[in-house]
């Protein structure tokens, strides 16, 4: 049967394992915040991207009207 000593060694581990717990997972939140704002900064670029390819595309001519030049 464990001894009152064993059983405190054993209490004092787990404690410590739930501070190194309780810290890795607030370094995980931090991370996950961080990436979460990279994420949805990375979003806000492609749709401006975006908005300037469409603006793009309909500034080119249709059906390649222009540009063939040659004489027939």
């Amino acid at each position: 049967m464990a001894t009152l000593q064993d059983l405190a060694e054993r209490l004092d581990r787990l404690l410590l394992r739930h501070q190194e717990l309780e810290r890795t997972n607030a370094l995980l939140q931090q991370q996950l915040g961080q990436l979460g704002h990279e994420r949805d900064s990375l979003k806000s670029r492609l749709t401006a991207a975006r908005a300037r390819i469409d603006v793009l595309l309909e500034r080119l001519p249709a059906n390649g009207a222009h540009g063939s030049g040659g004489a027939a």
